[in-house]
Order: structure tokens, then C-alpha cells, then sequence
């Protein structure tokens, strides 16, 4: 484990994600008198790897959040319970503009495009490479349990700026960084390339693109669109070269395609985040909030494949449906899970509800989007790197121009500092435990 950390850290994640994907796609793409070159029993070893970090990952999410977004929350002191406002209103108004950006785009071109296109038989894409033997792994909590709970534990810190409790969510935050720098990031390529291998290897997923190719490229381009918008946004609001931050961000979108889960990807948006020069109060906050309640590029993709089922079924949608349609789904994606498929499974209701899809029609709608499920979850983590730079900035503008004494005081508690005179041998110094014992006896005498 040792070695392969130092070889990911010496080549960035950045390559080995790349790659995972180029092997896997050439491995499992390559055939020999008719069978695969990687054998299934094989490729069944990857998919175990995949199916055992899969799990781990789910156990682990929530924890991340709590270990995170509860002392960032905290460090961001009074000001805590505004900051969360203004990101979930800043992820709902990006939501809000990639739903009606992607309604104008549908409206405008996809009923030329899919004329006399049929979509009945499409099926769900399935798994080729079966697991030799699965763990079930169950998380601690829910993950909206842990957004939930780290938001009331993060701002009830934040009024005790010293208390035992915060001094033990910053151990827990040094714990949870080690837990991703030292085991998931050095195992996420790997977990990667068996995903990639398995779709490759069925074929499947390729077979539903291919039925509707043309709104996945209206869909891909839409998404360069948004996130062009996002970045260009975060770059006059920040003062940072939306090009570069972009390209900053480049790890986390790809491994976003392999992982399908925004919360999956925390580790590699947090990082990549932090190289974009932003904060790490910041950065542990909005990463893995947004990567719950920022969902951009779900909904454009959820807005599309539903606006081409319609054309396709010959259903009826008004104008003021669709537009309902939007708002509602922007807020169902604030509260969707960021976990393969937590999208669509919570987008679910409205179209039944708001659009009348049937049973049928509803199992289409989550067919196609699984099929096209990664590059939608990696336009939500990219876009979580754009919020970050404009909360950073107007964090850093709002807390130093309040000048609040008892803000500043909560804000310089030194948890690493504190954790190196504490926490690393678990010891408290001799002066210390003399200090202490003098203190007690001045109190017993007294």
C-alpha cells in the first residue's frame, strides 16, 4: 500500500485515472477468436474489488460528511448558519439554470432531431461480470441523517469555540483525512478500471447510448455549456482564470465518470478544490454539502431524457408543466442522495406525478439515465468546484469586514495545533498536568 501511494502521488490521480479508463476500455473492447482477452473469470476478480470498495465507500460516506462538514461548519463560526443558506441557494439557482438552459436547447431542437425515433426497445443495462462473493457493509447512518446531524452539531459548535466536543470533531476530521488520503484515494483508480471493464465487457450500456445517441450529444454539449457558465461565474466573482479552474477540476470529473456519485468523488473534488486555491474551511464545507444538494448536471440530463421520452411516446406536456417541472425537480435534486442512481431514483415521483409517466415509461426514463448516469454526476462534482470559489470569496469578504471579536476568537482555535501538542502521542505535557494540578489544589484550598 505504501509504494502504490507513493507512485499516485508521484504521478497524480489525475494520470492513473485516465489510465484505469484507456485499459479497461481497450481490455474489455478486445476480442480474440471471439472471446474477450481478459477472461470473465478474470474480469470477475475486478468486479469482487469493485463490489467490496463499492461497499466500503457507502460505509464510509457518512462518515466523511460528519468527519467534514460538522467541524468546517464549526470553523466558519457565527456566521455558519448564513453560509449554509447562501450555498443551497446558490446550488438551487445553478439547478434552476441548468433546467431551463436545457428545456430552451430541447424545445428548440430535439423534435427535428428525434422524428420517427422509437424507444421501446430499450432495456435496463445489466452486469455482465458477476461478484465471486459480496460483503454487505452497512453505513452507520442515512447520508441525509449525516448532512442533517453535522449541520446541527457544526453550528452548535460554533457557539462553543473551545468545548471538548469541537477539540474531538477535529481528531475526527485528521482521522477521516488519513482514511481518504491513505486508503481510498491510492484504491480508486483500481475500482475505476473494474467498473469501466464491466461495461465495456456487456456492451449493453453502449447498446442504449446508441438509441439515443443524438440527445446524448445534445446532452454532452449542454453540459460544457453549463459548466462553462459556472466557471466563468466563479472566475468573476472569485478573480481566478476560469479556464484554468477548470482544468484544475479535470480529476475529479473523471473520476466521477467511473464512480457514478458525487459523494464517492468528495475525496478527489475536495483535493482538486483546495488546488484551485481555495480555503480549507471553505473547501470541507462546500464539497461534500454540494455534493448533495448541487445536482446541475443531473437535472439537465433527468430534464433531457424526459423531454425526448415525451416526444418519442407522444405524451402531453404543457409549457407551465414543464416549467413546474423545473422548479420541483431543482428542489427534489437539493434533496436527492449523491449516490449512483440517487438522482433519478429520487426524481422518480415527479414523473409520474407532474408528467404522467406510466410504469413503463418510468422504467425507460431510468434506463437511459443510468446508461448516461457518470458524465451527469461529473458535471455536478466540477460545478461544486465553482460554488466553492464563489462561497470562498464572499466568505473571506463577509468575515473579515464584520470584524466580530467573539467570530474572530472562534475562528483562531488551532485544531492541528492543538492536535499536535494532544493529540499525536495522546499525552498531555508534563507543565500541562503540573498547571493543572496546581490549579485544582488553588480551587480545593479556596
Amino acid at each position: 500500500m505504501s509504494h502504490l501511494r507513493k507512485a499516485l502521488s508521484a504521478s497524480g490521480i489525475l494520470v492513473w485515472v485516465l489510465a484505469a479508463i484507456i485499459l479497461a476500455l481497450v481490455l474489455g473492447s478486445t476480442r480474440i477468436g471471439g472471446s474477450p482477452l481478459v477472461p470473465q473469470a478474470v474480469g470477475r476478480i475486478f468486479a469482487t474489488f469493485s463490489g467490496l470498495f463499492s461497499q466500503f465507500l457507502s460505509f464510509s460516506i457518512p462518515l466523511i460528511i460528519i468527519g467534514l462538514v460538522t467541524p468546517a461548519i464549526a470553523d466558519l463560526g457565527r456566521g455558519a448558519g448564513r453560509w449554509l443558506g447562501i450555498t443551497t441557494a446558490i446550488a438551487y439557482a445553478s439547478t434552476l439554470f441548468s433546467g431551463f438552459l436545457t428545456y430552451g436547447v430541447c424545445a428548440a431542437l430535439l423534435p427535428d432531431l428525434l422524428s420517427g425515433t422509437a424507444l421501446s426497445d430499450v432495456e435496463k443495462p445489466g452486469s455482465a461480470l458477476e461478484t465471486y462473493f459480496s460483503i454487505e457493509m452497512p453505513a452507520p447512518v442515512e447520508v441525509m441523517t449525516a448532512l442533517l446531524l453535522s449541520f446541527i452539531l457544526g453550528i452548535g459548535l460554533s457557539m462553543v469555540p473551545r468545548g471538548v466536543l469541537r477539540k474531538g470533531f477535529v481528531e475526527f476530521r485528521a482521522i477521516i483525512t488519513r482514511l481518504i488520503e491513505r486508503i481510498i484515494i491510492p484504491l480508486l483508480p483500481l475500482h475505476i478500471f473494474g467498473i469501466f471493464l464491466n461495461l465495456t465487457y456487456t456492451g449493453e450500456a453502449w447498446s442504449v447510448m446508441h438509441a439515443l445517441l443524438r440527445v446524448v450529444v445534445v446532452v454532452l454539449v449542454l453540459e460544457v455549456v453549463i459548466l462553462s457558465v459556472q466557471y466563468v461565474v466563479a472566475g468573476m466573482v472569485g478573480g481566478r482564470n476560469p479556464v484554468r479552474a477548470l482544468v484544475t477540476m479535470a480529476p475529479a470529473y473523471l473520476t466521477a465518470l467511473g464512480t457514478s456519485s458525487s459523494a464517492a468523488t468528495i475525496p478527489v473534488t475536495l483535493a482538486q478544490t483546495r488546488r484551485n486555491g481555495v480555503s480549507e474551511a471553505v473547501a470541507s464545507f462546500t464539497v461534500p454539502l454540494c455534493a448533495t444538494i448541487h445536482l446541475a448536471g443531473s437535472t439537465s440530463k433527468i430534464f433531457s431524457f424526459a423531454f425526448a421520452i415525451v416526444l418519442t411516446q407522444e405524451l402531453s406536456v404543457s409549457t407551465v408543466q414543464w416549467v413546474g417541472f423545473i422548479f420541483m425537480l431543482g428542489i427534489t435534486m437539493v434533496a436527492a442522495p449523491g449516490v449512483p442512481g440517487g438522482a433519478i431514483m429520487a426524481a422518480t415521483g415527479l414523473l409520474s406525478s407532474m408528467l404522467g409517466f406510466d410504469d413503463a415509461q418510468v422504467a425507460l426514463m431510468i434506463a437511459t439515465y443510468i446508461a448516461m448516469d457518470s458524465f451527469g454526476t461529473a458535471t455536478n462534482v466540477t460545478g461544486d468546484g465553482a460554488i466553492a470559489i464563489i462561497i470562498d470569496r464572499l466568505a473571506g469578504g463577509r468575515l473579515g469586514a464584520d470584524g466580530d471579536p467573539e467570530n474572530a476568537r472562534e475562528l483562531s482555535f488551532d485544531g492541528m495545533a492543538y492536535l499536535d501538542r494532544v493529540g499525536v502521542d495522546g499525552l498531555v505535557s508534563p507543565e500541562e498536568l503540573t498547571a493543572s494540578a496546581e490549579s485544582a489544589g488553588s480551587e480545593a484550598a479556596s
